[in-house]
């Protein structure tokens, strides 16, 4: 049996490798057939195709079954089916729009099987307070946390770059966490989905050459999640994710109801005559983390796109930081 170290390099390799490989392919895929959208933040018909949601999966179920073949864990089975679940509930949406409540529905359903393999321990951990044993109210926990991240992560994909990049930095953020908190398998689980996204990242980037879309986002929004509950880090992981979370806050409290972003009539962003992207003054437009940042004035889409990656930076201290005191009791 190899060591947990060389086992976290070679997962990490064949996450990072897998995606990094396969996107290429599956860009040039979806193009022959035709499977593009328009990229409305760049002047002209750029069309970019989407879904990377299948290049996004195979990179995590084949680093994530290599792992298992090593330290066989229901823990490592419920990431799994949980994620591939979530990825058949956005590739759904890819094909055909579907209803608002659609996506919270099927991904609550995405969560069950992390309760029937029992991967999970009903109590929360906060800083400095310790545990709170909630057993029933746990299981709903579970119900309610998979639609939450993968909704969240699926509300910030509207630039190039930032979903990808975003679960980059919180991902990593986790993972370290986990470490610090001798967390050190399901750490181990955890590497997957940093590097998919760093290597997603290379082709997602701007000028993207393709689009994660819903199969992609909640893809990574489920495997998130996950981690977080068989981890028993979820006031960590929410940390980590607190700008995304604070984005799909406003955006629900704005339009007061569950809502594709494709049924939106008025659009946050509008765009200035050189093409810069601009806050809307339309007061029925919902408020956003990118309508925030861009209240000072126009700003170019990769200059809000670095905004938004140093504020998932600076949560993702925040959530190491809280990491440390996880071992601090008052």
């Amino acid at each position: 049996m190899l060591e947990k170290p060389i086992v976290g390099i070679i997962i990490s390799a064949i996450a990072f490798g897998t995606a990094y490989f396969l996107t290429p392919v599956l860009i040039k895929t979806l193009t022959k057939r035709n499977l593009v959208v328009k990229d409305y933040n760049k002047v002209g018909e750029t069309m970019i195709p989407r879904p990377g949601g299948p290049s996004i999966l195979a990179g995590i179920l084949a680093s994530e079954l290599t792992l298992y073949a090593f330290f066989p864990s229901v823990e490592i089975l419920a990431v799994m089916i949980t994620t591939s679940l979530a990825f058949l509930v956005g590739l759904a949406d890819d094909r055909k729009a579907l209803g608002g409540w659609f996506k919270p529905l099927a991904l609550a359903f995405s969560a069950i099987p992390i309760i029937l393999l029992g991967a999970y321990v009903p109590h929360l951990e906060f800083p400095l307070f310790g545990y709170v044993k909630i057993p029933e109210l746990y299981l709903a926990l579970i119900i309610f946390m998979i639609p939450i991240t993968g909704n969240t992560v699926n509300s910030i994909d509207v630039l190039n770059g930032v979903a990808s990049g975003f679960m980059m930095i919180a991902s990593f953020a986790l993972t370290i966490s986990l470490f610090i908190v001798q967390n050190y398998d399901i750490a181990l689980a955890s590497l997957p989905l940093g590097f998919v996204s760093l290597a997603f990242y290379k082709y997602h980037k701007f000028p993207s050459k393709i689009f994660p879309g819903d199969s992609g986002a909640l893809t990574l929004g489920a495997m998130y999640g996950t981690i977080a509950i068989v981890g028993h880090v979820e006031i960590i992981a929410a940390t980590a994710l607190l700008p995304a979370v604070i984005n799909s806050f406003l955006f629900l409290s704005s339009m007061k109801r569950i809502i594709e972003h494709r049924q939106i009539k008025a659009n946050p962003v509008v765009h200035t005559e050189d093409f810069k992207l601009k806050a809307t003054t339309d007061k029925e437009a919902p408020i956003t983390v990118v309508r925030l940042i861009l209240g000072h004035g126009p700003m170019t889409e990769k200059e809000v796109g670095s905004v938004i990656f140093r504020l998932a930076v600076f949560s993702a201290v925040l959530a190491i930081i809280t990491s440390f005191m996880m071992g601090i009791k008052l």
